[in-house]
C-alpha cells in the first residue's frame, strides 16, 4: 500500500506532507515534478494519459488540488491563478438576474470585483452583517443563490457563526461558500459546519513564502459543482501555473509548523499593544474582550495570526507608525513568514468608498498586521520603537 492509499488516515501534520504525493513513476523523484509543459501527447484523437492541455489540467497542480481537497476534507479541489481568479469562479456559478449574499466586511478585492463587475453582468451583489441571522434572512429572494462570508473577516476580524450562515443558506435554498483564507484548514474546517465550499488566495498562509500567487477552491461532497467549476475554469483559461503550484506544493507541507509559531507570536503581540496607552483599540481573536471570542473557540483551533490595531491619533500616527517600522515590511500581503504591516485605508480596501469602510470598521488609523515567525521580543521591539515615534509625533502636532 501506497502512502496516497491510507494518508486519509493520518494526522494533519502528516497529511500537509504526503497528501498528493507519489513518487516519480519514471525517476523515483521525491518531489512532485514541475510539469512546464503546455501539451500532452496522443496516442490517438481523445486518447491520452489523462492530460491533454495544461489549460484543462496538469499533473503538478493537480498534486497540489489532492493535498488541499484531503486537508479541507472535501471530494475535490480546483487551484486558480490568484485568490480572486478563485472567488470569481464561484461567483460566476451565478446566472444574470441571481442575487449574492456576501459579508459585509470581507476584502476590498471581493467588493470590487462583486460591484464593479458581476454587476455589469446582471449578478446582484448586497453586502450583508453576517452576524445578524435576521439580516441574512431578509437579504434573500427568490433568485439569491450564493451566501459568501468571510470568517476571520479582513481586516477586523469579525468572525461569523459558520453552522447559522449554513442552515439559513440552505434553507434558502443558496450554497454556502467561506473564504478560509485567514485561517487554512489547519485552524478551520468550514465544512464540519456546513460550507458547501472553501476558496482560498493560496498565495497567503499555504505558500506561506511570499513567493506566489494563487488560489483554490474546495468542494464538500457535491460533484456535480466541481465539475461545473472545472468547466468554467477551462472555459476562463484561470488555472494556476505547474510553477506555482509546485512552490506552494512545498509551503504546504510546514503549515502547521508554521501557524503554530506565528499564533502564538501574534498572541504575544496582541497582548502587548492592548497593554499600551498610544494604543486605542486592539482586535484580536486571542484577546478575552474580543466580542466573537466564544464563536472563535468553538469553530477554531486557535486564534490565527492576524492582529488588527490602531494607534492614538488616527491616519497622521498610523502612517507615521508605518514609516517608522524596522522589522515589519510595509506591504499588501499576510501569512508569510515574515512579519507584514498594512494600511487598509489606503491598501487593501482603498477601492471602498470611505463611509462605508467606515461603516464596517475600518477607520482611517486602522492597521493590519500580519505576525511572522521571528523571535517575538525583536517584533516587540520594533512595534515599541515604532509605536513611540508615532506617539511623538502626536504630541509634536
Amino acid at each position: 500500500m501506497t502512502i496516497s492509499n491510507f494518508v486519509h488516515e493520518l494526522g494533519f501534520g502528516t497529511r500537509s506532507v504526503h497528501a498528493g504525493r507519489r513518487p516519480d513513476p519514471t525517476t523515483g523523484a521525491v518531489l512532485a515534478p514541475i510539469y512546464q509543459v503546455t501539451t500532452f501527447a496522443q496516442e490517438a484523437p481523445g486518447e491520452h494519459k489523462g492530460y491533454a492541455y495544461s489549460r484543462t489540467a496538469n499533473p503538478t497542480v493537480v498534486a497540489l488540488e489532492e493535498r488541499l481537497a484531503d486537508l479541507e476534507g472535501g471530494v475535490g479541489a480546483l487551484a486558480y491563478g490568484s485568490g480572486i481568479a478563485a472567488v470569481d469562479a464561484i461567483l460566476r456559478l451565478c446566472d444574470a438576474g441571481d442575487h449574492v449574499a456576501i459579508g459585509e466586511t470581507v476584502y476590498g478585492g471581493t467588493i470590487r470585483l462583486a460591484r464593479d463587475v458581476l454587476a455589469r453582468h446582471g449578478v446582484r451583489a448586497s453586502f450583508v452583517d453576517l452576524g445578524d441571522p435576521g439580516a441574512l434572512e431578509r437579504s434573500f429572494g427568490e433568485r439569491t443563490r450564493l451566501v459568501l462570508s468571510e470568517s476571520p473577516a479582513n481586516p477586523t476580524l469579525k468572525v461569523v457563526d459558520l453552522a447559522a450562515v449554513s442552515r439559513i443558506a440552505h434553507a434558502g435554498g443558496a450554497l454556502h461558500v467561506v473564504d478560509n483564507t485567514f485561517c487554512t484548514p489547519y485552524l478551520q474546517r468550514p465544512f464540519d459546519f456546513g460550507a458547501d465550499a472553501v476558496v482560498h488566495s493560496t498565495t497567503k498562509y499555504l505558500d506561506g513564502h511570499n513567493a506566489t500567487v494563487g488560489g483554490a477552491v474546495v468542494v464538500r461532497d457535491d460533484v456535480a459543482l466541481l465539475e461545473r467549476l472545472r468547466w468554467l475554469r477551462n472555459a476562463t483559461g484561470a488555472i494556476q501555473s505547474p510553477f506555482e503550484a509546485w512552490l506552494t506544493l512545498q509551503g504546504v507541507k510546514t503549515l502547521p509548523l508554521r501557524l503554530d509559531r506565528q499564533c502564538a507570536n501574534a498572541q504575544r503581540v496582541a497582548e502587548f499593544l492592548a497593554k499600551r496607552k498610544d494604543v486605542a483599540r486592539v482586535l484580536y481573536p486571542g484577546l478575552p474582550d474580543f466580542s466573537g471570542r466564544a464563536l472563535v473557540q468553538r469553530q477554531q483551533r486557535r486564534a490565527g495570526a492576524v492582529v488588527s490595531f490602531e494607534p492614538r491619533g488616527g491616519r497622521d500616527a498610523a502612517v507615521a507608525f508605518l514609516r517608522a517600522l524596522r522589522l515589519f515590511t510595509v506591504a499588501e500581503n499576510l501569512g508569510s513568514v515574515e512579519s507584514i504591516a498594512t494600511h487598509p485605508a489606503t491598501m487593501t480596501h482603498a477601492s471602498v468608498p470611505p463611509d462605508e469602510r467606515a461603516r464596517r470598521g475600518i477607520t482611517e488609523g486602522l492597521v493590519r498586521l500580519s505576525v511572522g515567525v521571528e523571535d517575538p521580543e525583536d517584533l516587540l521591539a520594533d512595534l515599541s520603537q515604532a509605536l513611540t515615534v508615532s506617539c511623538r509625533r502626536e504630541v509634536a502636532v
